[in-house]
Protein backbone atom coordinates (compact mmCIF):
# COMPACT_ATOMS: atom_id res chain seq x y z
CA UNK A 1 0.00 0.00 0.00
CA UNK A 2 1.35 3.44 -0.92
CA UNK A 3 0.89 6.10 1.81
CA UNK A 4 2.95 8.81 0.18
CA UNK A 5 5.43 9.48 -2.56
CA UNK A 6 8.26 7.88 -0.61
CA UNK A 7 6.50 5.77 2.07
CA UNK A 8 5.17 2.28 1.33
CA UNK A 9 3.41 0.09 3.90
CA UNK A 10 2.73 -3.59 3.29
CA UNK A 11 2.40 -6.86 5.21
CA UNK A 12 6.20 -7.16 5.15
CA UNK A 13 6.67 -3.79 6.84
CA UNK A 14 7.48 -0.17 6.03
CA UNK A 15 9.67 0.72 3.08
CA UNK A 16 11.19 4.11 2.27
CA UNK A 17 12.24 5.06 -1.26
CA UNK A 18 13.80 8.09 -2.93
CA UNK A 19 12.35 9.91 -5.94
CA UNK A 20 13.87 7.30 -8.25
CA UNK A 21 12.21 4.43 -6.37
CA UNK A 22 15.46 3.24 -4.77
CA UNK A 23 15.19 1.83 -1.24
CA UNK A 24 16.41 3.92 1.68
CA UNK A 25 17.39 2.98 5.21
CA UNK A 26 15.53 4.65 8.06
CA UNK A 27 18.58 6.85 8.70
CA UNK A 28 18.74 7.92 5.04
CA UNK A 29 14.99 8.62 5.00
CA UNK A 30 15.24 10.79 8.13
CA UNK A 31 18.15 12.71 6.62
CA UNK A 32 16.16 13.37 3.46
CA UNK A 33 13.11 14.38 5.50
CA UNK A 34 15.17 16.91 7.48
CA UNK A 35 16.57 18.32 4.23
CA UNK A 36 13.05 18.69 2.88
CA UNK A 37 11.88 20.58 5.99
CA UNK A 38 14.95 22.83 5.72
CA UNK A 39 14.17 23.52 2.05
CA UNK A 40 10.57 24.40 2.94
CA UNK A 41 11.91 26.91 5.46
CA UNK A 42 14.27 28.39 2.85
CA UNK A 43 11.40 28.61 0.35
CA UNK A 44 9.37 30.56 2.91
CA UNK A 45 12.25 33.01 3.38
CA UNK A 46 12.54 33.43 -0.39
CA UNK A 47 8.79 34.01 -0.66
CA UNK A 48 8.97 36.82 1.88
CA UNK A 49 12.14 38.24 0.30
CA UNK A 50 10.51 38.35 -3.14
CA UNK A 51 7.39 40.01 -1.72
CA UNK A 52 9.59 42.75 -0.30
CA UNK A 53 11.46 43.01 -3.62
CA UNK A 54 8.18 43.44 -5.49
CA UNK A 55 6.14 45.75 -3.27
CA UNK A 56 8.51 47.91 -1.16
CA UNK A 57 9.40 50.94 -3.31
CA UNK A 58 12.05 52.46 -1.04
CA UNK A 59 15.53 50.97 -1.42
CA UNK A 60 16.68 51.59 2.16
CA UNK A 61 13.87 49.35 3.46
CA UNK A 62 14.58 46.62 0.90
CA UNK A 63 18.28 46.77 1.66
CA UNK A 64 17.65 46.10 5.35
CA UNK A 65 15.52 43.05 4.60
CA UNK A 66 17.92 41.70 1.96
CA UNK A 67 20.79 42.03 4.42
CA UNK A 68 18.84 40.18 7.11
CA UNK A 69 18.29 37.38 4.55
CA UNK A 70 22.04 37.06 4.00
CA UNK A 71 22.79 39.17 0.92
CA UNK A 72 26.11 41.04 1.33
CA UNK A 73 25.73 44.55 -0.09
CA UNK A 74 28.55 47.08 -0.21
CA UNK A 75 28.23 50.81 0.47
CA UNK A 76 26.37 52.79 -2.17
CA UNK A 77 25.08 49.75 -4.06
CA UNK A 78 21.47 49.37 -5.19
CA UNK A 79 19.22 46.43 -6.04
CA UNK A 80 16.20 47.61 -8.02
CA UNK A 81 12.68 46.26 -7.49
CA UNK A 82 11.57 42.85 -8.74
CA UNK A 83 14.94 41.11 -8.36
CA UNK A 84 14.82 37.37 -7.65
CA UNK A 85 17.30 35.33 -5.60
CA UNK A 86 18.25 31.73 -5.02
CA UNK A 87 20.21 31.08 -1.80
CA UNK A 88 20.70 34.78 -1.02
CA UNK A 89 23.45 34.03 1.49
CA UNK A 90 25.81 33.22 -1.39
CA UNK A 91 25.42 36.62 -3.08
CA UNK A 92 28.10 39.27 -2.46
CA UNK A 93 27.84 42.71 -4.09
CA UNK A 94 30.65 45.27 -3.83
CA UNK A 95 30.32 49.03 -3.47
CA UNK A 96 28.62 51.49 -5.85
CA UNK A 97 27.09 48.73 -8.00
CA UNK A 98 23.59 48.64 -9.52
CA UNK A 99 21.47 45.51 -10.02
CA UNK A 100 18.72 46.14 -12.56
CA UNK A 101 14.98 45.56 -12.43
CA UNK A 102 13.84 41.90 -12.44
CA UNK A 103 17.33 40.42 -12.51
CA UNK A 104 18.05 36.96 -11.08
CA UNK A 105 20.97 36.34 -8.69
CA UNK A 106 21.89 32.74 -7.88
CA UNK A 107 23.78 32.13 -4.64
CA UNK A 108 23.91 28.31 -4.60
CA UNK A 109 27.65 28.75 -5.18
CA UNK A 110 29.47 32.02 -4.50
CA UNK A 111 28.30 34.89 -6.70
CA UNK A 112 30.71 37.79 -6.29
CA UNK A 113 29.86 41.06 -8.02
CA UNK A 114 32.60 43.69 -7.82
CA UNK A 115 32.62 47.44 -7.36
CA UNK A 116 31.00 49.93 -9.78
CA UNK A 117 29.25 47.15 -11.71
CA UNK A 118 26.29 48.34 -13.80
CA UNK A 119 23.80 45.54 -14.45
CA UNK A 120 20.78 46.37 -16.62
CA UNK A 121 17.26 44.95 -16.33
CA UNK A 122 16.37 41.24 -16.43
CA UNK A 123 19.94 39.92 -16.33
CA UNK A 124 20.11 36.30 -15.17
CA UNK A 125 23.16 34.87 -13.40
CA UNK A 126 23.25 31.14 -12.65
CA UNK A 127 25.86 29.13 -10.79
CA UNK A 128 24.05 25.78 -10.68
CA UNK A 129 22.99 23.56 -13.57
CA UNK A 130 22.04 19.95 -14.30
CA UNK A 131 24.58 17.41 -15.53
CA UNK A 132 22.79 16.33 -18.71
CA UNK A 133 24.94 13.19 -19.08
CA UNK A 134 24.46 11.88 -15.53
CA UNK A 135 22.12 8.96 -14.83
CA UNK A 136 20.25 10.85 -12.11
CA UNK A 137 20.28 14.33 -13.74
CA UNK A 138 22.06 15.72 -10.67
CA UNK A 139 23.08 19.36 -10.33
CA UNK A 140 26.58 20.80 -10.29
CA UNK A 141 27.64 24.20 -9.00
CA UNK A 142 30.45 26.61 -9.81
CA UNK A 143 31.07 30.19 -8.65
CA UNK A 144 30.52 33.26 -10.82
CA UNK A 145 32.92 36.19 -10.41
CA UNK A 146 32.28 39.62 -11.92
CA UNK A 147 35.08 42.19 -11.84
CA UNK A 148 34.98 45.91 -11.14
CA UNK A 149 33.52 48.37 -13.69
CA UNK A 150 31.73 45.66 -15.68
CA UNK A 151 28.64 46.61 -17.67
CA UNK A 152 26.03 43.89 -18.36
CA UNK A 153 23.30 44.72 -20.89
CA UNK A 154 19.61 43.83 -20.50
CA UNK A 155 18.53 40.18 -20.63
CA UNK A 156 22.06 38.84 -20.73
CA UNK A 157 22.56 35.36 -19.22
CA UNK A 158 25.71 34.32 -17.36
CA UNK A 159 26.19 30.60 -16.74
CA UNK A 160 28.02 28.71 -13.93
CA UNK A 161 31.77 28.90 -13.55
CA UNK A 162 32.23 32.13 -15.53
CA UNK A 163 34.66 34.89 -14.54
CA UNK A 164 34.08 38.29 -16.14
CA UNK A 165 37.18 40.46 -16.11
CA UNK A 166 37.55 44.05 -14.99
CA UNK A 167 35.88 46.61 -17.23
CA UNK A 168 34.32 44.03 -19.57
CA UNK A 169 31.07 44.75 -21.43
CA UNK A 170 28.36 42.10 -21.98
CA UNK A 171 25.98 43.01 -24.81
CA UNK A 172 22.20 42.82 -24.43
CA UNK A 173 20.86 39.29 -24.82
CA UNK A 174 24.29 37.63 -24.75
CA UNK A 175 24.69 34.14 -23.28
CA UNK A 176 28.06 33.98 -21.52
CA UNK A 177 29.37 30.41 -21.24
CA UNK A 178 33.10 31.02 -20.70
CA UNK A 179 35.44 33.54 -19.09
CA UNK A 180 35.57 37.08 -20.45
CA UNK A 181 38.94 38.92 -20.47
CA UNK A 182 39.46 42.34 -18.93
CA UNK A 183 37.93 45.17 -21.01
CA UNK A 184 36.58 42.78 -23.66
CA UNK A 185 33.23 43.51 -25.36
CA UNK A 186 31.30 40.27 -25.92
CA UNK A 187 27.93 39.52 -27.52
CA UNK A 188 25.91 36.78 -29.16
CA UNK A 189 24.80 33.23 -28.34
CA UNK A 190 27.13 31.89 -27.15
CA UNK A 191 28.95 35.13 -26.42
CA UNK A 192 32.20 35.83 -28.25
CA UNK A 193 34.51 38.82 -28.29
CA UNK A 194 33.35 41.53 -30.69
CA UNK A 195 35.46 44.45 -29.55
CA UNK A 196 37.56 46.02 -26.82
CA UNK A 197 36.74 48.81 -24.41
CA UNK A 198 38.96 51.83 -25.02
CA UNK A 199 38.93 53.21 -21.47
CA UNK A 200 41.39 50.97 -19.62
CA UNK A 201 41.47 53.09 -16.44
CA UNK A 202 37.83 53.67 -15.40
CA UNK A 203 37.36 55.74 -12.27
CA UNK A 204 33.68 56.71 -12.46
CA UNK A 205 31.03 56.20 -9.83
CA UNK A 206 27.47 55.15 -10.64
CA UNK A 207 25.93 57.34 -7.96
CA UNK A 208 23.03 57.09 -5.58
CA UNK A 209 19.83 55.12 -6.16
CA UNK A 210 16.69 56.85 -7.28
CA UNK A 211 14.17 56.84 -4.46
CA UNK A 212 11.40 54.63 -5.90
CA UNK A 213 13.31 52.10 -8.02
Amino acid sequence: MLYGENLHVSASGIKFTDKHGRSLTVSQALTKASHRVYNWWQDLILYKLHLVSDIIPIWSFRRLFFTLCGVKIGPGSTIHMGVRFFSPGGVHIGEDSVIGFRSFLDGRAPLVIGNHVDMASEVMIYNSEHDLDSADFHTTTAPVLIGDYVFIGPRAIILPGVTIGRGAVIAAGAVVTKDVPDFAFVGGVPAREIGRRRNKHPQYRLGRARLFQ
